[in-house]
């Protein structure tokens, strides 16, 4: 049996999912205050564009992608900031709609290109993300704060 899977906009309502799914995407209990406040500023913000995924209308993942203007690319591009499936929901689809939402967006606003990262800890993602044709054409360096 095919899944029906639907994308929508993420609205307020929808917090408490994405914070839970932050926590096991990261491996940690994140302040949810900080996130709340973060949260309701990204999703009213023009620049951003965060979606939920549903299956018979059960949350079943999540992205968040931003767009800015950039000097060396000479226009608008995308980044993909989290994204995520829950576990039980993981090859059937969910992923792969969510990215196709978020490349009809991109083409829809004439982007550059659109990029995501991952942490080296998730070497899975490389294949997923080419999977869903992503090219690896970057390194990514970080100072963390101490």
């Amino acid at each position: 049996m095919e899944l029906k899977i639907t994308t929508r906009k993420i609205e307020e309502s929808d917090f408490e999912y994405i914070y839970n799914a932050l926590c096991q995407l990261e491996n940690q209990i994140l302040n949810r205050e900080i996130t709340l406040e973060i949260f309701n500023e990204n999703i009213t913000n023009p620049n951003f564009l965060y979606l939920i995924a549903e299956i018979n209308n059960e949350k079943a993942g999540f992205i968040t992608f931003h767009t800015q203007k950039l000097m060396h690319h000479s226009g608008l591009v995308g980044e993909i900031e989290e994204f995520y499936v829950d576990a039980q929901y993981r090859s059937k689809g969910v992923g792969r709609e969510l990215i196709t939402t978020i490349r009809s967006f991109a083409e829809l606003k004439n982007l550059k290109s659109i990029e995501v990262t991952t942490n080296k800890r998730r070497t899975e993602n490389v294949a997923i993300y080419q999977s869903l044709g992503f090219n690896l054409s970057h390194n990514k360096f970080t100072i963390y704060r101490t």
